[in-house]
């Protein structure tokens, strides 16, 4: 079968465009980092921020809210955006909002002028990740698009845990600016190449703008994604947080029936009914539900409990990182192997068996243990994630394979988002339910209840060894409940993967390209 997609010849060959490919994804590779450590780079310098900008905890909130909620929103109508006007375009004016966004950043000097350019940030990112995404099966070959996947989940998923290690560095050497700084060579390499390598495409189908649908995802995105941020501050019980989520989950179950119904929907309804598309996309959801729950309590372990600086609190996560390099290569051998289903069921069972290990931690174990178990669950994501992804992939014509591409990655996020806020409510609980309130002072425990670090300092304050251990002691028990979340997680993922996948993915009719 043919598929349209529309080429635009220019001062390369067909052949030529060919050969480029690899180097087009890796440069690609460097912007798609860049939106991976803006994810996780800016925690660490929100006590800075706090400082210099004088921005009340709110206003420190929506430092990463605002860029959460515009990224969730617009996700959707830039992948739709992508198919219809041009992918390359996109991703050029995506590069130049996410650079630009990144220097306003960087010298802002109000709280409400570094919220304005997270928002664009936010935008930028939301072009960015499913556009790179989508030229996959538009320039790659089903033998060549696993190895494909993993360059991009690699940049994808390798920026987030390396945002902490880059983020200490930096602020230990330089102004907090940098931390937004750093983004814009990333954003230069890969503008040239996307400009003077790309060529364009984009889909023949001259489909009218589903705006309907455009209102529908977007505002259910940001109702869900907000009210599960809210979650992790005022807790399940919230009627903020209650009335955010409802409205959203019922505005995305309206959405997508509404797309099984309107004449020319936003989101091909065929994906709905794929198995590929469903597993691979819920298999590549409960991954980064743990994974985006590990990264949200390991920092605060070793700096809390290891009681290590930033840098070295960075520098101690990069077993996390290289287990992820080492599998995604591997990966990609399992499923020329073996098949896509055995990579994910392995990745899988090692990621179960990293984190059963990791519930284990007392407030004696030392790092090196530590080294161990993450090790093994970087191992593990790096090999089931990639392969999850190009399941998912293998659904999506190149017609509409932005759009698709979109709506994988829009899940993803909430699934994350699902990560942080139900695991952090988990350990957040166990943590103060554990704290012993007798030893305490009234005003001290009640400071000491909002997190680890703010008991540490409390109990330091005190000058309390038996406190000290309380608030240790309390996180640990937190963090080990919180684990056994995410191997359950991790089984249900396999269940998944038995349900929904074969043994062997085979060819879909719409993943054939003409190039």
């Amino acid at each position: 079968m043919k598929v349209n997609v529309i080429i635009r010849k220019g001062a390369f060959s067909m052949n030529s465009q060919y050969k480029q490919r690899w180097w087009v994804l890796a440069s690609l590779a460097f912007g798609i980092l860049a939106v991976g450590l803006d994810m996780t780079i800016l925690n660490l310098a929100l006590p800075i921020l706090a400082e210099d900008m004088h921005a009340t905890n709110a206003e420190l909130q929506w430092f990463a809210n605002a860029y959460n909620l515009v990224f969730a929103a617009m996700l959707l109508p830039m992948g739709m955006l992508g198919d219809r006007i041009g992918r390359k375009r996109m991703l050029i004016a995506g590069l130049l909002i996410f650079g630009a966004a990144s220097l306003a950043c960087a010298y802002s000097t109000l709280p409400w002028e570094l919220i304005t350019a997270r928002v664009f940030l936010g935008l930028g990112a939301s072009m960015l990740v499913p556009l790179s995404m989508a030229i996959i099966p538009v320039m790659f070959s089903k033998k060549e698009r696993p190895k494909a996947i993993a360059v991009w989940m690699m940049a994808n998923a390798i920026g987030i845990p390396f945002g902490p290690i880059l983020g200490g560095w930096l602020l230990n050497n330089y102004w907090w600016g940098s931390v937004f700084i750093i983004n814009i060579p990333l954003v230069i390499l890969s503008l040239i190449a996307v400009t003077f390598l790309l060529p364009e495409s984009r889909s023949e189908e001259r489909r009218a703008m589903d705006f309907p649908g455009m209102l529908l995802s977007s505002i259910g995105l940001i109702g869900l994604t907000y009210g599960v941020i809210e979650a992790g501050e005022r807790g399940w019980s919230d009627a903020i947080t209650l009335t955010s989520v409802i409205a959203g989950i019922l505005l995305l179950f309206w959405f997508v029936v509404y797309q099984t119904r309107t004449a020319q929907p936003l989101v091909d309804p065929s994906l709905f009914r794929s198995r590929s598309f469903t597993g691979g996309t819920l298999i590549g959801s409960i991954i980064s539900f743990a994974l985006f729950g590990v990264l949200f309590a390991l920092p605060q372990y070793l700096r809390a409990v290891l009681e290590v600086d930033a840098l070295s609190a960075g520098l101690r996560l990069l077993p996390l990182v290289i287990g992820l390099v080492i599998g995604s290569p591997i990966s990609d051998a399992l499923q020329s192997r073996f098949g896509t289903r055995t990579a994910i069921v392995l990745g899988s069972l090692l990621l179960g068996i990293g984190l059963a290990m990791g519930s284990a931690t007392d407030i004696s174990t030392g790092y090196g243990f530590t080294s161990i178990w993450i090790s093994a669950v970087g191992l593990g994501i790096g090999f089931a994630l990639p392969a999850a992804m190009d399941v998912a992939i293998s659904a999506l014509s190149p017609e509409r394979s932005g759009v698709g591409s979109a709506l994988l990655m829009a899940i993803r996020q909430v699934g994350g988002t699902l990560g942080v806020a139900i695991l952090g409510t988990v350990l957040s609980a166990v943590y103060r339910n554990n704290l012993n309130l007798d030893e305490w002072p009234a005003d001290a425990f009640e400071v000491a209840q909002r997190n680890v670090s703010a008991g540490m300092a409390a109990a330091r304050q005190i000058g309390s060894d038996s406190l000290v251990h309380s608030v240790k002691t309390s996180f640990v028990g937190g963090m080990g409940n919180m684990f056994w979340i995410c191997v359950g997680a991790a089984v249900v993922g396999i269940a998944f993967t038995f349900g929904l996948l074969k043994a062997r993915t085979v060819e879909s009719k719409h993943s054939r390209t003409s190039l």
